[in-house]
């Protein structure tokens, strides 16, 4: 079949996923990407037919989000994004008439799919926010910054054929057309034996969060840090600190052998870690609830610890708990992304079968 797949730019992790789905999807059938970001450079050198477009993007302060500088930002990336993303709607038009759309969180392809009355497959991890139910303990205190998320999410991709979710955690679904299923995680991780080892991998998205060196510096554990000096070409030592150049096989061999994981509450590293039974400690992007509900239930389920900020008593009293945070992790099993496939295909094949008969109308179901 001919499949228009979508692909969010915000973050590498979407990317990441995608390809794994992707490099399936094209052995058999006919697929064209509209990709935004930095996510397109990364997928247009693994596939063909791959459409650059507009999306929006997010600015850091700190470790939290800016509101004022995004906003911003997405004016001035519209001025130009937005006649790019009608160029690239005709093109698709004139030379692509696909059957089924896949969206993972992306706008582009899922409004493509609408007008054209297409079956839509939502394929994520963000839709678990709104299409299942959560404990009011877990969400004591975050009940605003949940329905506000929530009704984003909602909205997001409303009235789609069908939701797949993936997840480490699994609360009870609430709504119908929609299948949860283990992470999507890379062929570098499925090959990746994991080892105990003594370092802490901190991985870390904003260069602005200016706190975090002298933090880990007083800790005394030798650390292995991505993300906080993206112009370093080669390895920086200060200390017990040695700030690393990303390369993909060397932080899987570090994530591999570390003895715990330092992170954000991005969805991506953290099933990584849950798969390698590495212990994390998330510290969500503060204007994030999708990776504040990530971290919540990575505590809940003795994988890790949640704390809102940084510090090295937090940073201590997680340390604290890594030998029983493993022993919660032996317990976590995954076969690969056979789930995900399966499922995958057999949506692929359902909305191919009732491609004619799809409608717009749907969406009144959500």
């Amino acid at each position: 079949m001919r499949i228009l797949y979508g692909v969010v730019g915000e973050g590498m992790g979407h990317a990441t996923r995608s390809r794994v789905l992707l490099e399936e999807l094209t052995r058999e059938h006919e697929v064209h990407i509209v990709v935004s970001g930095r996510a397109r450079d990364y997928l247009s050198k693994r596939f063909q037919n791959v459409h650059g477009i507009w999306g929006y993007t997010l600015a850091y302060e700190g470790n939290s989000v800016s509101k004022w500088q995004t906003l911003l930002q997405n004016l001035q990336g519209a001025v130009t994004g937005w006649p790019q993303n009608i160029r690239q709607y005709f093109e698709l038009v004139e030379k692509f008439e696909p059957d089924v759309v896949v969206s993972d969180f992306e706008s582009f392809s899922y409004m493509f799919g609408k007008m054209h009355r297409l079956p839509v497959i939502s394929v994520d991890n963000m839709q678990i926010i709104n299409r299942c139910k959560h404990e009011p303990e877990l969400l004591a205190g975050w009940e605003d910054a949940y329905e506000a998320t929530r009704a984003i999410v909602k909205a997001k991709l409303p009235g789609a054929f069908h939701y797949l979710v993936t997840t480490f955690f699994y609360p009870p679904v609430r709504k119908e057309r929609t299948t949860l299923a283990p992470s999507i995680l890379r062929p570098e991780i499925l090959e990746a034996r994991s080892e105990p080892g003594e370092h802490l991998l901190v991985y870390q998205t904003s260069t602005t969060n200016t706190q975090l060196p002298a933090i880990l510096e007083q800790s005394g554990l030798p650390c292995r840090i991505y993300g906080l000096r993206r112009d370093i070409t080669q390895d920086v030592v200060d200390g017990n600190l040695m700030y690393r150049p990303f390369s993909e096989k060397g932080f899987i061999d570090d994530l591999r052998t570390a003895r715990a994981v330092v992170a954000g509450g991005g969805y991506t590293l953290m099933s990584e870690a849950v798969y390698l039974r590495k212990p994390l400690l998330s510290i969500p992007v503060e204007g994030q609830f999708e990776q504040v509900i990530n971290a919540l239930y990575l505590e809940k389920l003795g994988y890790g610890m949640y704390t809102k900020q940084l510090t090295l008593e937090a940073l201590k009293e997680f340390l604290s708990r890594v030998p029983a945070c493993q022993e919660s992790l032996k317990g976590y099993a995954q076969e690969g992304n056979t789930k995900i496939l399966a499922a995958l295909r057999e949506q692929l094949a359902r909305a191919f079968e009732h491609r004619g008969h799809w409608r717009a109308e749907m969406s009144e179901l959500d």
